[in-house]
């Protein structure tokens, strides 16, 4: 009886020490709702013109391209209204059941953009939820880029993103931040800097350089006599000799960011465009500079490589998009694609029977295609980080590449085996070239310093910096 007596009181001193049902405690890191304003608005909202900028600055980054995260690609009205893995994104005529909305405005999670990054502020957020409310409308007119005024690089962005080596091994062409300049092939000594005389600055000054912004492509013609240079929205074809500018090409859309020769040296090829845009791939007249072909929807991202065939009837392109896709010369039709890359496709180029085409990437892999099957032949792994240029060497089967790892290596299409490596670079590199004869080697990258190898032997020649980079010789005490 006792024991029951003690049971019921505990039991009574259990509930009474419960009290008033609680409320749970809210995460004091949980963000608040971001709210919506009356905007007040005569007119309709435009998608291109109200919508698509907003995207563009705090979505596109995470949701185009390349980068689709939540598999909901963002760079299309259609692709906006679809949504992705988390179901449809807009509800047309109903903001309040529209995950776009819920997700930026945080009403509901995940919130959107992530903290992170930068939210959305009331008024951006108040123009999505009007303007799905009005029914989600797509654009009417086309969305007006805004104009990109490039200056001069800072005084240390000198990276080498482009070098050249003369068909005959001559002559090494290599940029450093917007300047272009030549060494000797064989012994690695400064010849000239190539200066544009006509080219100014935004306010009218002189440049005294090759381009205004960085210089991001060089490429030999197959006679060494003329060298193309590509930067920002321009392509300058150089008398290799005299080191004078003999052409500007203008009107493309972003970084001319690859330069191809066809074999004969009649036309020329470039690769580029604007991050997650369409990619740009034209043709040229190599002589004249005019324009025979631009090539649209051949990729939807940054084209980074253009190779021809070793006929100079096909042409080859890698780009942002994971794609290495092929083309007829000049006009341009469509042939095939090869898919397996899992990044950026960063290089490619042709064997010397034009049976199979290899290509590099972001991903840090190497691959070798069958053109006639359209079919993957080996994976060759080595690089440990993104492999960022390939280049046959002359009529063979090898072709060297760069990487982020700071490695040169030469390997032959045939068998996928590694003939060898080049040593020196210690930092991130970003191109490569070589001689028709094999014989000389030259690679550049974030340093700065062009490295100029025998590429036979893959010892190194001399890291050739213009005069002006050298470092300065300590003068001996005087006693």
């Amino acid at each position: 009886m006792r024991l029951l007596t003690l049971l019921a009181l505990l039991i009574l001193l259990g509930v009474s020490s419960i009290g008033p049902t609680q409320e749970p405690k809210k995460d004091p890191k949980e963000l608040p709702p971001i709210p919506t304003t009356d905007l007040k608005r005569k007119d309709p909202v435009e998608y291109s013109k109200d919508i698509e900028p907003v995207f563009a600055n705090k979505c596109f980054v995470c949701h185009t391209g390349s980068v689709v995260e939540g598999k909901f690609d963002m760079s299309t009205h259609s692709g906006v209204l679809k949504g992705g893995k988390r179901g449809v994104a807009v509800v047309p005529g109903k903001s309040t059941e529209s995950n776009l909305f819920l997700f930026c405005s945080r009403q509901k999670k995940p919130i959107m953009p992530p903290k992170s990054e930068d939210p959305l502020n009331s008024q951006e957020v108040s123009l999505i939820k009007l303007w799905i409310d009005e029914g989600a409308k797509a654009p009417t007119m086309a969305r007006v880029k805004a104009k990109v005024i490039v200056n001069l690089p800072p005084a240390l962005v000198k990276p080498v993103r482009a070098v050249a080596v003369s068909p005959d091994g001559k002559t090494v062409a290599a940029s450093r931040g917007n300047q272009i300049h030549l060494y000797d092939g064989k012994k690695g000594d400064f010849l000239k800097t190539l200066v544009d005389p006509l080219l100014k600055t935004p306010d009218g000054k002189v440049a005294k350089a090759a381009h205004i912004s960085l210089v991001e492509s060089l490429a030999f013609s197959p006679d060494g006599k003329t060298l193309a240079s590509g930067s920002f929205q321009e392509l300058t074809l150089w008398d290799a000799e005299k080191g004078e500018p003999k052409k500007r090409l203008t009107g493309f859309a972003d970084r001319v960011v690859a330069i191809a020769y066809s074999p004969d040296g009649k036309l020329l090829a470039t690769g580029g465009g604007a991050p997650t845009e369409d990619g740009e791939l034209k043709i040229f007249e190599a002589d004249s500079g005019k324009q025979l072909t631009d090539i649209k929807n051949g990729h939807s991202d940054t084209v980074f490589a253009v190779g021809f065939s070793p006929d100079g009837k096909l042409l080859a392109s890698g780009a942002a998009d994971k794609f290495v896709k092929v083309f007829e010369v000049p006009g341009g039709k469509f042939v095939k694609s090869f898919e397996g890359h899992t990044h950026h496709v960063m290089g490619v180029g042709w064997t010397p029977d034009g049976k199979k085409l290899a290509s590099c990437g972001a991903d840090n892999f190497v691959k070798v295609w069958d053109y006639e099957k359209g079919e993957k032949i080996r994976d060759m792994q080595g690089h440990q980080k993104q492999v960022t240029q390939l280049v046959f060497v002359g009529k063979t089967q090898q072709f060297l590449t760069v990487s982020g790892d700071s490695s040169v290596r030469m390997w032959n299409a045939d068998n996928g085996g590694n003939v060898r490596q080049y040593p020196g670079a210690t930092d991130f590199l970003y191109s490569v070239s070589a001689s028709t004869d094999g014989t000389v080697v030259a690679a550049g990258g974030e340093d700065g310093v062009v490295r100029i190898y025998n590429g036979t032997n893959a010892s190194l020649v001399k890291a050739a910096l213009p005069p002006d980079a050298e470092p300065k010789k300590e003068e001996p005490k005087k006693k």
